[in-house]
């Protein structure tokens, strides 16, 4: 593993400063699809848990639905009702399915949202937008119309999922009342910390106060049951965390007209977080009964969005088709490989040694172990990598992170414990060291983490490429499925063992 000392920093520096309390129940491995590791809650919590959650009553009205395909504002609705369609190509597979009849119209500019002098500061100058993206400009009015409606939402990665619940949040937060009314819930304190910056970032002007709930290191940990009680408008954290303060009472629910669900389709999976996000939901419905919520993903799967569309009362969709999701921005490439060594010398040789002037490179594996191997393989072959994944300390994961973003490592190895949210734009290469599988079929691949692996490559708009090493039968056959189901025919690098072909690949995807 990469060496790494103690660093106690948590979060960037907040627009106000972020309490540093956290959980009192001990750590234990929870396993996910994103080797994560957070907090198993107590005797106490499990007790508070026993009470059977009624999933039936979260219903909704599918008769109240109707598809509105969205365009700019000049054009008037169809006479059936139907809507009104975007006029850009890019995003004429964005569908989106709204319940009442509540007119929505997309926005041109961040003005046409009614946003505070303070937020419209933010956006220009700090996070220095121009006009808001495709899925922005239709989700951002369904989000801040009343009676603000629930929302699910699906986009491409990339696309600017997390401005859109950023800037929800921040508009429906009043800095006057000192108490939670936005609370954010995100799979993994890497993604939760990295969405606080963006927060910080863009409410810099609003004197909005946040707070992170997340795992703390042993050195910062406070017990749950000592702690202060949240005064911060806006929590965003990961689900055992937040779980636990509102189970102690130091997370009030009463005043929250928000809730965000990021990478919504894990947090409501059967494999991922599904019980804590539920109980977090029950939690607010208790004291709250007008509680927005949304729910984003650049993925939801058939069964998890027949699930999440039960959880949304009476909302509003917004899907893109299946086969719009392959990223086909990214320039995709299959090597086939003749065993496990020559994946190791196709990624020292040729990928990075031909590819370490275009960017930094993010390497995915499977396991934890697999992680570890690579990482001797390459050091012993003379190049400087560092690897992330689960079981390392919270201050020693912090610690990769922040090198990684500030450019002082170029090749970072990692679980999918990063697939999915992390966003670093200099990332311009990901490499399938391994193929995602499912958990308990190994044989069948897990699209939506395939979807996610690659997204972190050539974000917002950039070049980038994806490489995915294949060296035996059941590689080979998880790679024609995923072809398959995204209906894409991904080029294969040959031979293998060529400078050229990995010259032209490069070249093919803008970066040589």
């Amino acid at each position: 593993m990469a060496d790494s000392t103690n660093d106690t920093a948590t979060t960037p520096t907040p627009t106000v400063p972020a309490s540093e309390a956290g959980p009192a129940a001990p750590k234990e491995t929870k396993f996910s699809w994103g080797d994560v590791v957070d907090e198993s809650p107590n005797e106490e919590t499990k007790e508070a848990e026993a009470e059977e959650l009624n999933i039936k009553s979260l219903t909704i009205d599918e008769s109240k639905k109707k598809i509105n395909d969205f365009a700019d504002d000049s054009e008037e609705p169809a006479a059936d009702g139907s809507g009104r369609r975007l006029d850009d190509a890019e995003d004429s597979s964005i569908t989106a399915v709204t319940s009442g009849d509540t007119p929505y119209s997309s926005a041109k500019t961040f003005e046409d949202l009614n946003l505070s002098a303070e937020l419209l500061k933010g956006i220009y100058v700090e996070m220095k937008f121009q006009k808001p993206s495709k899925i922005q400009a239709i989700s951002l009015p369904m989000i801040l119309t009343p009676p603000h409606k629930d929302l699910i939402a699906q986009a491409h990665n990339g696309s600017g999922k997390t401005t859109c619940f950023v800037l929800g949040m921040l508009s429906r937060v009043d800095p006057t009342i000192r108490a939670p009314q936005a609370l954010c819930v995100c799979p993994t304190r890497e993604l939760a910390i990295q969405n606080m910056a963006v927060l910080q970032k863009m409410g810099k002007y609003t004197g909005i106060l946040a707070e992170c709930a997340v795992p703390m290191d042993t050195s910062n940990h406070v017990p749950v049951s000592k702690r202060p009680p949240v005064t911060a408008q806006v929590v965003i954290g990961t689900p055992g965390t937040i779980k636990n303060w509102m189970l102690y009472k130091k997370l009030g629910a009463s005043h929250i007209k928000i809730l965000v669900f990021d990478e919504a389709d894990h947090m409501l999976a059967e494999d991922g977080f599904k019980d804590d996000s539920l109980r977090i939901i029950k939690d607010i419905e208790k004291v709250n009964s007008r509680c927005q919520v949304l729910l984003f993903s650049a993925t939801f799967n058939d069964t998890v969005r027949n699930f999440v569309t039960r959880v949304t009362k009476d909302g509003n969709q917004l899907f893109v088709k299946k086969e719009e999701l392959s990223l086909e921005a990214l320039k995709q490439f299959k090597v086939h490989c003749p065993d496990e060594l020559a994946k190791v010398n196709v990624i020292k040789g040729r990928i990075l040694e031909l590819g370490e002037s275009v960017g930094q490179t993010i390497i995915f594996v499977h396991s934890r172990h697999s992680a570890a191997a690579l990482h001797k393989a390459l050091v012993e072959l003379g190049y400087e990598v560092t690897t992330i994944q689960g079981a390392l300390r919270q201050e020693d994961r912090n610690k990769i992170i922040q090198e990684f973003q500030a450019g002082l490592t170029q090749v970072l190895i990692s679980t999918d414990l990063l697939a999915r949210g992390f966003d670093q734009q200099q990332v311009n290469l990901v490499i399938n060291y391994t193929l995602p599988v499912k958990y308990n079929t190994r044989s069948e691949p897990d699209y939506e983490v395939y979807l996610h692996r690659i997204g972190r490559a050539g974000r917002f708009g950039r070049k980038g490429a994806v490489f995915n090493l294949i060296c035996d039968n059941r590689e080979h056959e998880i790679m024609a499925k995923i072809e398959q189901h995204f209906a894409v025919q991904v080029k294969e690098v040959t031979p293998w063992d060529s400078e050229e072909a990995f010259k032209d690949a490069l070249k093919e995807a803008g970066l040589l």
